[in-house]
Protein backbone atom coordinates (compact mmCIF):
# COMPACT_ATOMS: atom_id res chain seq x y z
CA UNK A 1 0.00 0.00 0.00
CA UNK A 2 1.19 3.28 -0.85
CA UNK A 3 1.34 6.42 1.45
CA UNK A 4 -0.65 8.33 3.01
CA UNK A 5 0.96 11.01 1.43
CA UNK A 6 1.38 9.81 -2.34
CA UNK A 7 -2.87 10.11 -2.81
CA UNK A 8 -4.10 12.63 -4.22
CA UNK A 9 -8.05 13.70 -5.23
CA UNK A 10 -8.32 15.10 -8.51
CA UNK A 11 -11.50 17.03 -8.13
CA UNK A 12 -12.10 17.63 -11.66
CA UNK A 13 -12.33 13.28 -12.15
CA UNK A 14 -13.53 13.07 -8.45
CA UNK A 15 -11.72 10.05 -7.28
CA UNK A 16 -7.95 9.12 -6.12
CA UNK A 17 -5.53 8.51 -8.15
CA UNK A 18 -2.68 7.36 -6.14
CA UNK A 19 0.00 6.88 -8.88
CA UNK A 20 -0.40 10.33 -10.32
CA UNK A 21 0.90 11.96 -6.47
CA UNK A 22 1.25 14.74 -4.89
CA UNK A 23 5.20 14.64 -3.76
CA UNK A 24 6.04 15.16 0.19
CA UNK A 25 8.84 17.38 0.52
CA UNK A 26 12.12 16.44 1.51
CA UNK A 27 12.27 18.70 4.87
CA UNK A 28 16.18 19.32 5.19
CA UNK A 29 17.48 21.79 8.37
CA UNK A 30 18.63 24.78 6.51
CA UNK A 31 21.52 24.75 8.71
CA UNK A 32 24.06 22.18 7.65
CA UNK A 33 26.20 22.05 10.93
CA UNK A 34 26.80 24.53 13.71
CA UNK A 35 30.33 25.49 14.80
CA UNK A 36 29.98 26.91 18.51
CA UNK A 37 27.51 29.55 17.61
CA UNK A 38 28.17 29.66 14.18
CA UNK A 39 25.79 27.95 11.66
CA UNK A 40 26.75 26.77 8.52
CA UNK A 41 23.82 27.43 6.29
CA UNK A 42 22.99 25.47 3.03
CA UNK A 43 22.61 28.87 1.93
CA UNK A 44 26.07 30.32 2.88
CA UNK A 45 27.25 26.91 1.56
CA UNK A 46 25.47 27.69 -2.01
CA UNK A 47 27.15 30.99 -2.54
CA UNK A 48 30.51 29.19 -1.40
CA UNK A 49 30.02 26.26 -4.32
CA UNK A 50 28.76 28.51 -7.11
CA UNK A 51 31.81 30.95 -6.85
CA UNK A 52 34.36 28.43 -6.15
CA UNK A 53 33.11 26.11 -9.02
CA UNK A 54 32.84 29.11 -11.63
CA UNK A 55 36.57 29.90 -10.49
CA UNK A 56 37.08 26.89 -11.83
CA UNK A 57 35.73 26.57 -15.09
CA UNK A 58 36.52 29.92 -15.78
CA UNK A 59 40.28 29.24 -15.07
CA UNK A 60 39.86 25.60 -17.30
CA UNK A 61 38.96 27.74 -20.22
CA UNK A 62 42.11 30.43 -20.00
CA UNK A 63 43.45 28.33 -23.23
CA UNK A 64 40.62 29.25 -25.61
CA UNK A 65 41.18 32.87 -24.88
CA UNK A 66 43.60 35.11 -25.89
CA UNK A 67 44.00 38.10 -23.58
CA UNK A 68 43.50 36.79 -20.11
CA UNK A 69 46.02 35.75 -17.59
CA UNK A 70 45.31 33.27 -14.54
CA UNK A 71 47.01 35.68 -12.10
CA UNK A 72 44.49 38.21 -13.55
CA UNK A 73 41.13 35.90 -12.81
CA UNK A 74 42.32 35.50 -9.46
CA UNK A 75 42.37 39.29 -8.65
CA UNK A 76 39.03 39.41 -10.79
CA UNK A 77 36.75 36.80 -8.34
CA UNK A 78 37.75 39.14 -5.60
CA UNK A 79 35.77 41.68 -6.75
CA UNK A 80 33.48 39.35 -8.08
CA UNK A 81 32.61 38.60 -5.07
CA UNK A 82 32.35 42.34 -3.21
CA UNK A 83 30.17 42.71 -6.45
CA UNK A 84 27.96 39.62 -5.77
CA UNK A 85 27.18 40.16 -2.24
CA UNK A 86 26.93 44.02 -1.89
CA UNK A 87 24.98 44.06 -5.62
CA UNK A 88 22.95 41.22 -4.04
CA UNK A 89 22.06 42.33 -0.75
CA UNK A 90 21.41 45.99 -2.12
CA UNK A 91 18.71 45.02 -5.20
CA UNK A 92 16.87 42.83 -1.91
CA UNK A 93 16.57 46.10 -0.32
CA UNK A 94 15.66 48.31 -3.08
CA UNK A 95 13.67 46.06 -5.37
CA UNK A 96 11.89 44.03 -2.62
CA UNK A 97 12.57 45.41 1.03
CA UNK A 98 11.93 48.86 0.41
CA UNK A 99 7.97 47.87 -1.24
CA UNK A 100 7.46 45.47 1.78
CA UNK A 101 8.65 46.65 5.09
CA UNK A 102 9.88 50.55 4.25
CA UNK A 103 9.63 51.38 7.50
CA UNK A 104 12.01 48.66 8.65
CA UNK A 105 14.50 49.83 6.45
CA UNK A 106 13.80 53.69 6.34
CA UNK A 107 14.58 53.17 10.55
CA UNK A 108 17.25 50.82 10.76
CA UNK A 109 20.34 51.47 8.66
CA UNK A 110 21.55 47.99 9.99
CA UNK A 111 18.73 46.03 7.92
CA UNK A 112 20.31 47.27 4.35
CA UNK A 113 23.22 45.55 5.21
CA UNK A 114 22.00 42.23 7.33
CA UNK A 115 22.81 39.38 5.35
CA UNK A 116 22.81 36.96 7.64
CA UNK A 117 18.90 37.63 7.99
CA UNK A 118 18.41 36.37 4.49
CA UNK A 119 17.77 38.56 1.27
CA UNK A 120 19.63 38.95 -1.50
CA UNK A 121 18.90 39.58 -5.77
CA UNK A 122 20.10 38.21 -8.51
CA UNK A 123 18.88 40.84 -10.90
CA UNK A 124 21.12 43.58 -8.12
CA UNK A 125 24.24 40.75 -7.87
CA UNK A 126 24.32 41.01 -11.60
CA UNK A 127 24.67 44.72 -11.91
CA UNK A 128 27.04 44.64 -9.20
CA UNK A 129 29.41 41.86 -10.61
CA UNK A 130 28.96 44.44 -14.35
CA UNK A 131 30.21 47.29 -12.07
CA UNK A 132 33.33 45.09 -10.17
CA UNK A 133 34.29 43.60 -14.00
CA UNK A 134 34.56 47.39 -15.26
CA UNK A 135 36.16 48.48 -12.37
CA UNK A 136 38.98 45.65 -12.47
CA UNK A 137 39.30 46.34 -15.88
CA UNK A 138 40.19 49.95 -15.78
CA UNK A 139 43.22 47.99 -13.98
CA UNK A 140 43.84 45.35 -16.39
CA UNK A 141 43.90 47.55 -19.76
CA UNK A 142 45.50 44.34 -21.55
CA UNK A 143 42.45 42.24 -20.66
CA UNK A 144 39.49 42.09 -23.49
CA UNK A 145 36.26 43.33 -21.15
CA UNK A 146 34.27 41.23 -23.41
CA UNK A 147 36.34 38.29 -23.48
CA UNK A 148 36.18 37.87 -19.52
CA UNK A 149 32.25 38.97 -19.66
CA UNK A 150 31.60 35.84 -21.52
CA UNK A 151 33.68 33.73 -19.44
CA UNK A 152 31.96 34.58 -16.58
CA UNK A 153 28.18 34.61 -18.17
CA UNK A 154 29.04 30.50 -18.77
CA UNK A 155 29.96 30.04 -15.10
CA UNK A 156 26.87 32.10 -13.58
CA UNK A 157 24.44 29.33 -14.04
CA UNK A 158 26.61 27.18 -11.93
CA UNK A 159 26.04 29.40 -8.88
CA UNK A 160 22.19 30.43 -10.09
CA UNK A 161 21.55 26.19 -9.64
CA UNK A 162 23.04 26.21 -6.77
CA UNK A 163 21.17 29.16 -5.51
CA UNK A 164 18.01 27.56 -6.46
CA UNK A 165 18.47 24.16 -4.83
CA UNK A 166 19.04 26.20 -1.34
CA UNK A 167 15.97 28.35 -2.02
CA UNK A 168 14.68 24.97 -2.30
CA UNK A 169 16.43 23.08 0.74
CA UNK A 170 14.70 27.12 2.48
CA UNK A 171 11.21 26.13 1.32
CA UNK A 172 10.99 29.98 0.14
CA UNK A 173 10.07 31.60 -3.30
CA UNK A 174 8.22 28.15 -4.02
CA UNK A 175 5.42 28.74 -6.57
CA UNK A 176 1.88 28.95 -7.22
CA UNK A 177 -0.90 26.62 -6.20
CA UNK A 178 -1.22 23.76 -8.90
CA UNK A 179 -3.23 20.54 -8.84
CA UNK A 180 -0.17 19.06 -11.24
CA UNK A 181 0.72 15.77 -9.78
CA UNK A 182 4.52 16.74 -8.93
CA UNK A 183 3.06 19.73 -6.38
CA UNK A 184 4.62 19.87 -3.03
CA UNK A 185 3.40 20.96 0.16
CA UNK A 186 5.81 23.33 1.65
CA UNK A 187 6.48 23.79 5.33
CA UNK A 188 5.79 27.47 6.61
CA UNK A 189 7.97 28.61 9.18
CA UNK A 190 8.18 30.74 12.16
CA UNK A 191 11.28 33.54 12.52
CA UNK A 192 12.36 30.39 14.45
CA UNK A 193 12.72 28.11 12.36
CA UNK A 194 9.81 26.40 13.49
CA UNK A 195 6.76 24.51 11.46
CA UNK A 196 3.61 26.01 11.93
CA UNK A 197 1.91 24.77 9.15
CA UNK A 198 2.24 23.39 5.64
CA UNK A 199 1.24 25.64 2.23
CA UNK A 200 -1.38 23.59 -0.09
CA UNK A 201 0.06 21.84 -3.10
CA UNK A 202 2.12 24.22 -4.89
CA UNK A 203 4.56 24.56 -7.78
CA UNK A 204 8.38 23.52 -7.06
CA UNK A 205 9.11 26.93 -9.21
CA UNK A 206 12.76 26.84 -7.21
CA UNK A 207 13.47 22.94 -8.81
CA UNK A 208 11.82 24.94 -12.25
CA UNK A 209 14.15 27.78 -12.14
CA UNK A 210 17.51 25.19 -10.94
CA UNK A 211 16.69 23.04 -13.91
CA UNK A 212 16.14 26.06 -16.79
CA UNK A 213 18.37 29.43 -15.43
CA UNK A 214 21.14 27.00 -14.22
CA UNK A 215 21.53 23.59 -16.24
CA UNK A 216 19.64 24.45 -19.38
CA UNK A 217 21.50 27.82 -19.61
CA UNK A 218 24.65 26.36 -19.04
CA UNK A 219 24.74 23.84 -21.83
CA UNK A 220 23.42 26.43 -24.20
CA UNK A 221 25.88 28.99 -23.25
CA UNK A 222 28.78 25.92 -23.84
CA UNK A 223 27.87 25.19 -27.03
CA UNK A 224 28.41 28.62 -28.14
CA UNK A 225 31.27 29.44 -26.69
CA UNK A 226 33.04 26.11 -28.38
CA UNK A 227 32.24 27.55 -31.65
CA UNK A 228 35.05 29.38 -32.34
CA UNK A 229 33.59 32.05 -34.98
CA UNK A 230 31.77 33.11 -31.38
CA UNK A 231 34.21 33.12 -29.49
CA UNK A 232 36.14 35.80 -32.09
CA UNK A 233 32.86 38.31 -31.24
CA UNK A 234 33.06 38.55 -27.62
CA UNK A 235 29.98 39.83 -26.16
CA UNK A 236 27.91 37.85 -27.70
CA UNK A 237 27.56 35.44 -25.30
CA UNK A 238 27.08 37.68 -22.28
CA UNK A 239 23.93 38.38 -24.75
CA UNK A 240 23.05 35.43 -25.13
CA UNK A 241 23.01 35.07 -21.26
CA UNK A 242 21.13 38.52 -20.22
CA UNK A 243 18.15 37.25 -22.68
CA UNK A 244 18.04 34.06 -22.03
CA UNK A 245 18.10 34.30 -18.16
CA UNK A 246 15.56 37.16 -18.46
CA UNK A 247 13.32 34.81 -20.70
CA UNK A 248 13.68 31.79 -18.51
CA UNK A 249 12.58 34.08 -15.08
CA UNK A 250 10.11 35.83 -17.07
CA UNK A 251 8.30 32.88 -18.10
CA UNK A 252 8.63 30.99 -14.53
CA UNK A 253 7.60 33.77 -12.29
CA UNK A 254 3.94 32.81 -13.88
CA UNK A 255 4.22 29.69 -11.84
CA UNK A 256 5.88 31.40 -8.93
CA UNK A 257 4.43 32.98 -5.68
CA UNK A 258 5.45 36.45 -5.65
CA UNK A 259 6.97 37.56 -2.51
CA UNK A 260 4.52 38.69 0.32
CA UNK A 261 2.88 42.49 -0.34
CA UNK A 262 4.66 42.17 -3.72
CA UNK A 263 2.01 40.44 -5.73
CA UNK A 264 1.15 43.15 -8.12
CA UNK A 265 4.77 44.34 -8.88
CA UNK A 266 5.35 48.15 -9.12
CA UNK A 267 4.52 48.91 -12.58
CA UNK A 268 0.61 49.07 -13.81
CA UNK A 269 0.16 47.91 -17.13
CA UNK A 270 -3.43 48.70 -17.47
CA UNK A 271 -5.10 45.54 -19.73
CA UNK A 272 -1.85 43.68 -19.89
CA UNK A 273 -2.42 42.64 -16.59
CA UNK A 274 -0.06 43.50 -13.95
CA UNK A 275 3.61 41.60 -13.94
CA UNK A 276 5.65 40.62 -11.20
CA UNK A 277 8.66 42.46 -9.66
CA UNK A 278 10.93 39.86 -10.67
CA UNK A 279 9.47 40.05 -14.81
CA UNK A 280 9.46 43.80 -14.48
CA UNK A 281 13.01 43.49 -14.09
CA UNK A 282 13.69 40.15 -16.58
CA UNK A 283 12.44 42.38 -19.40
CA UNK A 284 15.05 45.12 -19.58
CA UNK A 285 17.94 41.88 -19.36
CA UNK A 286 16.00 40.17 -22.41
CA UNK A 287 15.91 43.92 -24.60
CA UNK A 288 19.52 44.51 -23.61
CA UNK A 289 20.78 41.09 -23.99
CA UNK A 290 19.02 41.01 -27.86
CA UNK A 291 20.54 44.47 -28.32
CA UNK A 292 24.12 43.53 -26.90
CA UNK A 293 23.64 40.29 -29.77
CA UNK A 294 23.16 42.79 -32.82
CA UNK A 295 25.48 44.66 -31.47
CA UNK A 296 28.45 42.23 -31.22
CA UNK A 297 27.44 40.66 -34.15
CA UNK A 298 27.57 43.65 -36.32
CA UNK A 299 30.64 45.02 -34.81
CA UNK A 300 34.36 44.25 -36.28
CA UNK A 301 36.22 40.80 -34.93
CA UNK A 302 38.90 42.52 -32.99
CA UNK A 303 41.11 39.39 -32.67
CA UNK A 304 41.73 36.61 -34.38
CA UNK A 305 39.69 33.42 -34.20
CA UNK A 306 41.03 30.48 -32.50
CA UNK A 307 40.85 27.34 -33.91
CA UNK A 308 38.03 25.21 -33.87
CA UNK A 309 37.47 22.53 -31.58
Amino acid sequence: MLPALLAVTVPDLGFNLPWLAEVSYPQIDPVLVSIGPIPIRWYSLAYIAGLVLGYLWVRSSLPRTQTITAKAVDDLFLWIIVGVVAGGRLGSVLFYGLQREPERYLSDPIAWVSVWDGGMSFHGGFVGVVLAVILWSRFNPKSNYWEISDLLAISAPIGLFFGRIANFINAELYGRPTELPWAMRFPIYTREREVVAFTEPRHPSQLYEAALEGVVLFIALNLLWRNAALRARPGLITGGFMAGYGLFRFLVEFVRKPDDGLEAGILKFGGLGNFTTGQELSVPMIIMGIALILWRWNAPVTRTAPKAD
